[in-house]
Order: structure tokens, then C-alpha cells, then sequence
């Protein structure tokens, strides 16, 4: 069966309200003469690489808040995110595309970005691109420990969205949930509140890396979309990604956690509660009507849970 995609509802540049482009390419400094949709990711707006009048090139993400109001929140964190690091990603040569502006234009808010000549992974998993964008997390891993900018710890981060079996736990009646977890709900709950204190950790998190976040750019891959960025202990990032990557035809989490240098040898209760955590959110989210602009979000994500609470049976 083939992966539910990670797409959102995409809007045309030149579907944008007139007097917020004109905003962006006074940023940019000359018209946008093309614009080309990007495939991947759930954001109900623009993404678009954009070559202006003066041969300039730069990505383009802007939402509009009437069609999800999360979505120019997400924006504008991921701007101050970019603005904070930028000094950083020049010093160290991350492989993080650099801020150029930010414009806002109520209810739009618009990211102009470093374009990124570069495409995402095939899916299903091509090994040996696997194994390069993990080798490039425990960079990029070790490169920002500790966290050269400030930015919530992964619990604060994630505290009111990591709930999901305690949620579930008060409400067992809930449609749609699998026996497995009805017969268990108490004891995952408690796993669960356990969570943050073993995710703590100094590292900066991208805490959203899956296939449509990454680009592979020549000889590097490239990390985009940072919204979620927060602090905690580096087998975090691997953890979140794996579900993605075992629904998209890659390894199972040990032979992921197998590929890494940095995060082979983590503490097994350590592994159990975040992977518990991740496996209530993806099973409490895919239980929900979906958000608006975001039609497919919630089968991508029931299908993530199914692999994380086959995961979450094998280690408690």
C-alpha cells in the first residue's frame, strides 16, 4: 500500500492578493517573473521558487490566516527561528537555507528564503540517501549542541501536543482507537507523562524531519522548515522521524537508530517513552476531524502511529 502523502491544499503565486506580492518583490528587489510550485508538506499556501526580473532566486512560503490560522503563526516562528541562526549558518556552513525577509501583510505572512537547488529524497527509501541524511543529522546534531540560540526545551515545546494516551486515557470510549491500545491506555498514559525528562537535552532540534523537509542539494542535504525547533537530547530528531520513514519503505527504528554514529546507543527506557509519546500523538491526532486547509494530515499520521505502536510493543 502506498504512503498517504504529506501535502496540503497549495496556492498559486499568482493566486496571491496583488498588493502582497508587490509587498514580497519589494523585498526581493525586482519583479517575480516565474514561479514554480513546490510538491511536499502540509502548509495551505504558497511554495514556490520564484526567479525575479533581475535573475535573483529565492523560496517563497506565504499563508493566509483565513485559510488556517496556525499556519502565518508557524511563519512567523520559523522567521524569528532563521533570524536567530542566520549569523550561525554562515559561521559553521549549516545545511539550513538562510532568511532574506519576512513580510507580513494581515492576515498574510510571507518568508522569503535562500532557494535551495535541490530536490527531496525518492520514496520508497533509497538507502544510500538515507544513510546520507542521517549521517548529516548527527552533524548537524553535534554542530549545534549545545544550542547556540534560545529556544524552549522539547517539553515546553511539546507538552500541550505529547498527551495523546492521557488524553485517551480519560476518554477510552473513543472511536477508532485499536484494542491494543484501549487494553493498555492506563499504562501508556503513565510512560507517557514520563517523556520530557528523558528527551531533555542541550542539542538545538529540528523536531519535524521527514522526507518532504529535507532537499538533496548536489553534495549535501539540506534542512528545511523550522518551526519546531527546541531543545533536547539529539535521538529526539532520529525518534520523530523514524515513523515516516518505516511508513515510506525504510528501516524499522532499530535499523535507523543502527545508520547513526551519534544516537546508536540510546537508553532503551529513554527510547520507550519518547517513542510512546510520539506513538499517542500520532493515534489521539489521526482520531480528529481534520484541520482546515489540511485534508490529508490525518492519514499520514494514522499510518505513522500503526508503525509506532507496533514499536511501542516491543519496548515495554
Amino acid at each position: 500500500m502506498a504512503a498517504p502523502p504529506a501535502a496540503g491544499i497549495r496556492v498559486a503565486w499568482e493566486d496571491v492578493p496583488a498588493s502582497v506580492r508587490s509587498a514580497i518583490e519589494d523585498e526581493c528587489g525586482s519583479p517575480v517573473v516565474t514561479a514554480r510550485t513546490q510538491p511536499g508538506g502540509f502548509s495551505p499556501g504558497v511554495a514556490a521558487r520564484v526567479v525575479c526580473a533581475d535573475q535573483a532566486r529565492y523560496f517563497i512560503k506565504t499563508a493566509s490566516g483565513e485559510v488556517n490560522p496556525d499556519t502565518p503563526r508557524l511563519h512567523r516562528q520559523e522567521g524569528e527561528i532563521l533570524a536567530a541562526l542566520d549569523p550561525v549558518i554562515v559561521a559553521r556552513h549549516l545545511p539550513i537555507p538562510r532568511l532574506r525577509a519576512v513580510v507580513e501583510r494581515d492576515p498574510w505572512l510571507a518568508l522569503i528564503l535562500e532557494d535551495v537547488d535541490g530536490h527531496h529524497p525518492a520514496v520508497p527509501w533509497r538507502p544510500g540517501e538515507l544513510a546520507q541524511v542521517v549521517a548529516t543529522l548527527d552533524q548537524l546534531g553535534e554542530s549545534l549542541t549545545p544550542s547556540p540560540i534560545r529556544v524552549p526545551s522539547v517539553g515546553d515545546k511539546f507538552g500541550g501536543d505529547f498527551t495523546g494516551w492521557r488524553t485517551l486515557a480519560r476518554s477510552p470510549e473513543q472511536d477508532g482507537l485499536d484494542p491494543w491500545s484501549r487494553a493498555r491506555l492506563s499504562d501508556l498514559a503513565a510512560l507517557e507523562a514520563t517523556w520530557a525528562e528523558h528527551a531533555a537535552g542541550d542539542t538545538l532540534l529540528h523536531a519535524d524531519v521527514r522526507a518532504d523537509n529535507l532537499l538533496l542539494a548536489q553534495d549535501r542535504i539540506v534542512f528545511v522548515d523550522w518551526p519546531h525547533a527546541c531543545l533536547g537530547a539529539p535521538f529526539v530528531d532520529l525518534v520523530l522521524f523514524a515513523p515516516s520513514v518505516a511508513m515510506q519503505d525504510g528501516p524499522e527504528l532499530a535499523g535507523l537508530l543502527a545508520l547513526s554514529s551519534l544516537n546508536r546507543d540510546v537508553d532503551p527506557r529513554s527510547l520507550a517513552a519518547v517513542v510512546c509519546a510520539a506513538a499517542g500523538y500520532f493515534t489521539y491526532r489521526s482520531l480528529q476531524p481534520p484541520p482546515p486547509g489540511l485534508p490529508t494530515v490525518r492519514a499520514f499520521q494514522a499510518a505513522q502511529g500503526v508503525i509506532a505502536r507496533r514499536w511501542l510493543a516491543e519496548l515495554v
